[in-house]
């Protein structure tokens, strides 16, 4: 049952906080609902975005604590949660002011530590008579369990497959394991949603999944093995999204070899690479985007600052 009444295992961290109690895990939060930003995206990918964009809705916190996360403003678990704490029916308003706008889809990101939350808001929406595509939007830090309870809620996976090494993991995201983790987690969504991209006649994802990858400079080995991974062990005909969009951002400018962005040797190689396995369905990003994808999530419009 997805609720907080009984010790949290959510997500693969297993902290077994009871959170209905006001205790708090890895993440930092108790039972309550706590949200960032709601905002339409364009960014996404354009099965995601479509022509309209997508409601994106972001939860604070995070169960991975990357070093160089984009959106650290709002994920890192240090920051006081009270200031995210919002009402579910205010959730809601704001989510259905942008599906009026002609918004077909909402995607939650970040939501592996706020699952009932992401539950609350859907069969909320779907008691007002609101039906979106629901994107779910991971880091891929999940527990199978936990995917296999929310398949009937979920249309498309936008799921990240950052590390085949487990040490740089650790050494950049703070967690053990996480291969194996992200790549049984795929798996599941593989096994509910299927291989092949379900469109619509806009071209809009109706039902799939989407690995998403992101270069890191300085470790083109560790997206080779990301890479063999998805052509070995998943599928080379899954739909991945390749992202060069890689910035210092958060701590990483301080450290070396990830204070930098992609240098074009590395991208061209990888470039290669996945022509040679025959990866072939989704996106690459090009590599002058790296300035792109810079969040401020102070504005109501984090990635539309003009407005």
């Amino acid at each position: 049952m997805l609720d907080f009444s009984s010790p949290c295992c959510f997500c693969p961290h297993n902290c077994h906080a009871m959170r209905q109690q006001g205790k708090t895990g890895f993440c930092g939060l108790d039972d309550q609902l706590y949200i960032s930003s709601i905002c339409r995206h364009r960014g996404e990918e354009p099965a995601i975005s479509g022509a309209t964009g997508i409601c994106n809705v972001f939860f604070a916190h995070c169960n991975l604590q990357c070093i160089y996360c984009q959106n650290h403003q709002i994920s890192d678990n240090r920051i006081h949660a009270d200031r995210f704490l919002i009402s579910l029916n205010e959730v809601c308003d704001r989510i259905t002011a942008l599906l009026d706008t002609g918004i077909p889809s909402v995607g939650f990101v970040s939501p592996s530590h706020q699952i009932p939350q992401m539950v609350q808001i859907i069969e909320t929406l779907h008691k007002r008579n609101y039906f979106p595509l629901i994107i779910y939007n991971t880091n891929s830090y999940d527990s199978v369990d936990t995917l296999n309870a929310i398949e009937n809620y979920v249309d498309v996976y936008l799921a990240d497959f950052k590390y085949y090494e487990d040490t740089l993991a650790f050494r950049f995201s703070g967690v053990h394991h996480y291969s194996g983790i992200a790549r049984a987690a795929i798996r599941e969504m593989i096994r509910q949603k299927g291989i092949n991209l379900i469109t619509n006649a806009a071209g809009l994802a109706t039902k799939g999944v989407i690995v998403r990858h992101l270069v890191l400079p300085g470790h083109i080995d560790n997206t080779i093995a990301v890479l063999n991974a998805v052509a070995d062990e998943l599928n080379p005909k899954i739909t991945l999204s390749l992202m060069a969009q890689y910035y210092p951002s958060h701590k990483a400018g301080g450290i070396e070899g990830i204070n930098r962005t992609l240098y074009p040797h590395e991208y061209e190689r990888v470039l290669s690479y996945m022509e040679f396995l025959g990866i072939e369905n989704g996106w690459i990003q090009e590599l002058e985007s790296q300035s792109n994808y810079l969040p401020d999530f102070t504005l109501d419009h984090p990635f539309e600052p003009d407005k």
